[in-house]
């Protein structure tokens, strides 16, 4: 016998000897629940031929078999519901063979060659990986006869969804059904896709052994009931049944646990072993596109199609956009120079009949899991194209973002910065008006903003005295955005009470403590704390290591308030705009999809304050410089939303943007501006 047919009869046989341990869990548990009921049967029989007989002997007998009743009326409980607890499915896109007759006829070449029984269907999933799945349960008859009907007539089918409650049936004698990640036929060639299609196609030679069929099946049953136990909405009487179910199946899941993992890594590695005989060297430099791919998938999702989800879009074409994103890669990476060279043969998604449609259902489900999106598409959850993307998703979110930051801006009270060409009565949002909040520092005298305003207030009169659009008269800004930031950003008081409150924070607050209306007249220790940082400033032409400290503290106090403000604002947006779910497609998502909630699985973890705030500062200098500059939004396919001048993307703005939200540091950032020629002081456009 060969090395490999060794490997793959070895690795056969543990999988057989692993699902005979998860059946022998499953028969003990068996025999645990029959034991009173055998120990009963002995007692009536004893009585009943008087060899059994007495007082003691009848309490025994009736005691034994009470217990047994209940026991078996709670195993039998529990084993129905692993039985008709529908597993989960996966959520896919399902293929006929109607539509990709060549893709099937390629996957049963390669079940011939190894042997083995094709698969039942295919299916293709929005990720980087390829399985076989049984969906011979009976509640599955459904969607598989969806499958093999037409898949591109329900939209609800597109998306993973199948239908409600079906009548039981008999479990489907049928192969499994092979699940390929969509990126895969976009990106990898048809002999790439075929030598890695073979290890999993192996697979179903060690699915179809009775032994380990049964013991996946018992699996996924413990798996389901234990679902079904966990599932929201339930009343107090099936809470508390379904808990007991659910603790039963949890233990059982513990004993055959161990083995299971076992038998699947047999399975796997018999699959493995057979796969050798086919395209073995093909499938070496096969793998090496795997990993590629989930680069560019996992790149092109976070970057690129996650700000169009926020936004309400979704791009339509999220496949199609690997093989740019990667193409792109191939010319920055000196690694992947040689990738871009295979573009020229056939691709694998040439096997699919209507490429764009499979395209099209793939992105929104990738949509749905990824980001929690509807189902089917709306007026608020419309497809956008690759050549709509800058217009459409980019310069909508720089101006959405610019125009929430200012609303938030308003709500704390900041003064607007006037246009000095236009009109100071009717100011509109600048970028000047950001950065000088952010920085605390005013160019022409070098003194921060807070100092400025302590000082209007002391006197009576200054540049301080009077505010603009949404200012306080006499009022601090460093208290007005503190109170700003314990509120969340609310801004709907008026201005009186915006003063009080801020007068009351301003109580614990050593640097505003005399910035009263009430104790203007009265000696300030910032007023004397100012005057004595600039007679060091005019003494030795340098600002004092004090006025720098209370220069970065009110930096990080501002930006802190403004983060705050534009979370709270945030949020309540997102809930506002939340969609409410219909109960059936909720019901239906449960009970395919499992418990969890969607988005099954998250991009991202939530972004903190400080990271909304850059983004919001990004946007809000994009803006600047496409109104002001000549700018242009774009599309970056490995960096997402890019902005172009004179048609080159600068990617040199993210530095100088942390360096004025972290430190209240504006130099960076103006030079920046100054070297482009972008006007921070005009107003720009917003949504």
């Amino acid at each position: 016998m060969s090395g490999t047919g060794l490997g793959e009869e070895m690795g056969a046989q543990g999988a057989r000897v692993r699902a005979l341990a998860v059946l022998r869990v499953r028969s003990r548990a068996l025999g645990v629940a029959v034991l009173p009921a055998a120990v009963a049967v002995v007692l009536l029989v004893g009585g009943a031929t008087g060899r059994l007989s007495g007082g003691g002997w009848d309490i025994a007998r009736w005691a034994v078999t009470g217990l047994a009743l209940v026991v078996l009326l709670l195993a039998g409980a529990v084993a129905a519901v692993v039985a008709r607890a529908r597993p989960a499915l996966s959520p896919t896109v399902p293929v006929s063979e109607k539509a990709a007759p060549d893709l099937y006829r390629l996957v049963r070449d390669l079940a011939e060659r190894l042997d083995v029984p094709a698969p039942s269907a295919i299916a293709l999933t929005p990720d980087c990986d390829s399985w076989l799945e049984d969906r011979t349960h009976p509640a599955h008859a459904e969607a598989l006869s969806d499958t093999h009907a037409d898949a591109y007539t329900h939209p609800r089918a597109l998306s993973g969804f199948g239908g409600g409650r079906r009548r039981a049936a008999r479990r489907i004698a049928a192969a499994p059904v092979l699940v390929i990640g969509s990126p895969f036929l976009w990106w990898m060639r048809v002999a790439e896709l075929r030598a890695v299609l073979a290890p999993v196609v192996a697979g179903t030679g060690p699915s179809a052994h009775p032994d380990i069929a049964a013991a996946r099946r018992f699996v996924r049953g413990l798996d389901a009931a234990v679902a079904v136990a966990s599932r929201p909405g339930l009343g107090p009487i099936r809470r508390v049944a379904l808990g007991f179910v659910g603790r039963v199946a949890k233990l059982l899941l513990r004993g055959c646990g161990e083995h299971a993992a076992l038998m699947e890594r047999g399975v796997a590695a018999a699959a493995s072993e057979r796969a050798q005989a086919v395209d073995y060297g093909l499938r070496i430099v096969a793998q090496e596109q795997v990993g590629l791919a989930y680069a560019g998938w996992d790149r092109l999702l976070t970057r690129v199609a996650l700000p169009a989800w926020r936004m309400g879009r979704w791009p339509s074409r999220l496949d199609a956009g690997v093989v740019s994103a990667l193409t792109e890669l191939s010319r920055r990476d000196r690694l992947a120079e040689g990738f871009a060279s295979r573009l020229g043969e056939r691709p694998a998604c040439d096997l699919l009949e209507e490429p764009g449609v499979v395209d099209e259902a793939a992105s929104l489900l990738a949509a749905r899991l990824f980001h929690g999106g509807p189902a089917e598409a709306g007026p608020d959850w419309s497809p956008v194209d690759w050549q709509q993307y800058p217009e459409e998703v980019v310069d909508r979110k720089w101006r959405t973002e610019a125009a929430r930051l200012h609303r938030v801006l308003d709500a704390m009270g900041v003064r607007r910065s006037a246009d000095p060409a236009g009109s100071a009565l009717t100011p509109g949002p600048t970028l000047e008006r950001v950065i000088e909040h952010l920085s605390r520092h005013d160019a022409r005298t070098g003194v921060t903003g807070s100092t400025r305003h302590v000082s209007g207030g002391s006197g009576g009169s200054g540049s301080g005295g009077s505010s603009g659009c949404g200012g306080s008269s006499g009022t601090s800004p460093v208290g007005s955005a503190s109170e700003a930031g314990r509120t969340s950003g609310i801004g709907e008081a008026s201005e009186t009470d915006r003063t009080s409150k801020t007068n009351e924070t301003s109580k614990t607050n050593e640097t505003d403590k005399t910035n009263e209306t009430s104790k203007a007249n009265e000696p300030s220790r910032t007023s004397e704390t100012t005057s004595r940082t600039s007679e060091t400033t005019s003494r030795t032409g340098k600002p004092s290591r004090t006025s720098e400290t209370n220069k970065i503290d009110e930096a990080i106090e501002a930006g802190d308030a403004l983060a705050a403000g534009i979370s709270a604002e945030l949020a309540r947006e997102e809930a506002a705009a939340a969609p409410a779910v219909p109960p059936e497609v909720a019901s239906d998502a449960v009970a395919l999809w499992g418990t969890d909630l969607l988005p099954l699985f998250p991009l991202q973890p939530p972004r903190s304050g400080r990271e909304l705030l850059a983004d919001h500062v990004t946007a809000m200098v994009c803006c600047s410089a496409v109104d002001t500059a000549g700018a242009v939004p774009g599309l970056d396919w490995l960096d997402g939303p890019a902005l172009l001048i004179d048609g080159e993307r600068r990617a040199d703005l993210g530095g100088r943007v942390l360096s004025l939200v972290e430190g209240g540091d504006a130099e960076p950032l103006r030079s920046w501006l100054t070297s482009l020629g972008v006007r921070a002081e005009k107003p720009v456009r917003l949504v």
